[in-house]
């Protein structure tokens, strides 16, 4: 499976990037969070979408090195929420995962999508989560979330498309890479995955 290994590995750097950007970005927790810390109301989010200039470059980007630089800024900029308090309950459900406390992260990760629905990190997080958890269903439910709110999530695509490929919608898994490298074209393992899988496909066909 070899095309659901590159998801979780996604997957995985997607949820390690976001650990790090959230403590850079936010004021240090405490050391051990109660598993349902009170929270005021967010903030709104940080107006305009300077990101979109970013996808734009990822789209036209065709060397994987600079693509990757590209796509980092863009996860980057993806876990800002604008809020203070929301990027605090962003870095507790990073710590609680870390700490394998799931569901103290998953509280915290709940917190956030009640705070700030808009906010697609939220969504992209607990999806993750729920994956680990073995529940793929609900994992998908939040995908689906996420791309509601950013289409482009290029995590969420791979997520989606991985999750699809563990249950033997290949065509459909087929479909989420392709929509994956329509937003990141310069990913070589997504290039060799959709291959592959287009030649399992027309290989079923004959």
């Amino acid at each position: 499976m070899r095309y659901f290994r590159f998801n979780t590995l996604i997957l995985a750097a997607s949820l390690a990037a976001s650990s790090a950007l959230a403590q850079t970005a936010t004021p240090k927790p405490p050391a051990a969070p109660p598993a349902a810390a009170p929270v005021i109301p967010a903030v709104a989010q940080k107006p305009g979408r300077p990101v979109d200039a970013l996808f734009d470059a990822l789209k036209r980007e065709r060397n994987p090195e600079k693509a990757r630089g590209i796509a980092s800024q863009i996860i980057a900029d993806l876990n800002d929420s604008g809020s203070a308090t929301v990027n605090l309950l962003m870095q507790w459900s990073a710590t609680a995962i870390k700490e394998k406390r799931n569901a103290a992260a998953l509280d915290f990760l709940d917190q956030v999508t009640v705070l700030d629905p808009a906010f697609a990190e939220g969504w992209n997080r607990r999806a993750t989560l729920h994956y680990t958890m073995g529940d793929a269903r609900k994992s998908m439910a939040d995908i689906a979330e996420v791309l509601k709110r950013e289409p482009r999530h290029f995590g969420a695509l791979a997520g989606m498309a991985g999750i699809l490929t563990e249950a033997g919608k290949d065509e459909l898994a087929l479909k989420a890479w392709q929509d994956y490298l329509a937003v990141y074209p310069a990913d070589r393992d997504a290039q060799e995955v959709v291959t592959k899988l287009s030649e399992k496909l027309a290989g079923n066909r004959t």
